[in-house]
């Protein structure tokens, strides 16, 4: 992925590209078996933040979004190709959210830092985005819910 000014911008790429897909239904069974494995996911990072495993509590982290957020674009009849591209939509399109983009893009690369380059999380990196991290996956959990419940 090429990085971008904005998140408009990434999102008319996304398009273009094809990298968002219509769904022509919400599966609420998705989204209820996202829930579940994120809140276990949610636990191990929790365990792996007392235990000072950085790496792993901010991978698990981000998996923990990333399903809450694979979640919240169900109900939007959506899904995407890409995390980029996920989180591009999920910014432009809940602007109620009000989610930071930037965040977004800085945990997706470093997530692909440890993925794909080995690079490793400090105790400092860790606590440079815990607290944003907290913040998020309570907004977009409360969003999924609320949606779920409507």
């Amino acid at each position: 992925m090429r990085p971008f000014e904005t998140k408009e911008e990434a999102y008319d790429w996304c398009l273009t590209e094809g990298n968002i897909i219509p769904q022509k239904e919400i599966n609420t069974d998705r989204i209820k078996s996202n829930l579940k494995i994120a809140s276990e996911c949610l636990e191990s990072a929790k365990d792996n933040v007392t235990k000072k495993r950085w790496n792993a509590a901010y991978k698990d982290h981000y998996d923990v979004l990333h399903l809450l957020v694979e979640s919240l674009l169900c109900f939007d009849k959506t899904k995407s190709r890409s995390h980029q591209c996920l989180f591009t939509h999920l910014c432009v399109k809940h602007p109620q959210l009000e989610l930071d983009w930037g965040f977004f893009e800085k945990i997706r690369t470093k997530r692909n830092g440890i993925n794909y380059y080995g690079t490793p999380v400090t105790e400092k990196d860790w606590k440079e985005v815990a607290l944003q991290f907290s913040l998020y996956i309570n907004v977009i959990k409360k969003e999924v819910n609320r949606k779920l419940n409507t």
